[in-house]
């Protein structure tokens, strides 16, 4: 299979973004910008091979260092071990231990912006099917009628490289967080979809957590209150 251009995103300005302390969280104290910056995480968002399928690699001089994967301080009241959505700042944080916590930058689609509170990790797929909804057909015809039967899973699958789908109270909750095929809207509100990552961080994600993790999705406030 042939390796796909690397993917340039655009540079995005979020002013209205909580600083790291009040978010709960501190950088690392990487201070990096430009061809450092690309340097820097060019290991981590490189082109990759993942089951058979080629994931493009992304210019990350391109992109706001707080959306990109690193290791920040935590200061929240979570033990080791849940997902921690913050929702406003486009950031989803998984907690480790020794106050720490890996950070990586998300996309909040509509049904991302509705959900609050607890849940947790019911299931996982990798390179998962996808299919529209019903309200998308019915807005979307033309766009979404050809794939109405659904999607197997590959580079061009919305869903991206891997799902990770929230129960609550036993019960799928259609709220989960998974790859993308628009690498440029992480950091942004979208109109669709729910949790969505750059596909090289849900499969590190992918990889840390296991089915029956707690997941904590905060609406407003700050990761420090959870």
């Amino acid at each position: 299979m042939n390796v796909k251009p690397k993917l340039a995103l655009t540079r995005r300005l979020f002013l209205a973004s909580a600083p790291f302390g009040l978010a709960g969280c501190a950088s690392s104290g990487r201070n990096l910008s430009g061809a450092s910056l690309m340097s820097a995480f060019s290991g981590t968002y490189g082109d990759m091979e993942d089951n058979g399928i080629m994931v493009p690699g992304i210019d990350t001089s391109t992109v706001d260092p707080r959306f990109l994967r690193q290791t920040v301080e935590y200061t929240g009241r979570q033990s080791p071990g849940p997902i921690v959505i913050d929702t406003p700042n486009r950031q989803v944080y998984l907690v480790g231990s020794g106050r720490k916590a890996t950070r990586y930058g998300c996309g909040v689609g509509r049904s991302g912006a509705e959900f609050r509170g607890n849940g947790y990790i019911g299931r996982t797929a990798v390179w998962p099917h996808w299919a529209p909804t019903k309200n998308m057909l019915a807005v979307m015809p033309e766009r979404y009628g050809p794939v109405r039967g659904g999607m197997a899973g590959g580079i061009n699958n919305p869903l991206g490289a891997r799902a990770l789908y929230l129960y609550r109270d036993g019960h799928e909750t259609n709220y989960r967080i998974h790859g993308t095929t628009e690498p440029q809207t992480i950091g942004t509100a979208v109109s669709s979809g729910c949790i969505r990552m750059f596909n090289h961080d849900v499969i590190d994600l992918h990889k840390r957590v296991s089915a029956g993790a707690r997941v904590v999705v905060i609406q407003s406030g700050s990761v420090m209150s959870a």
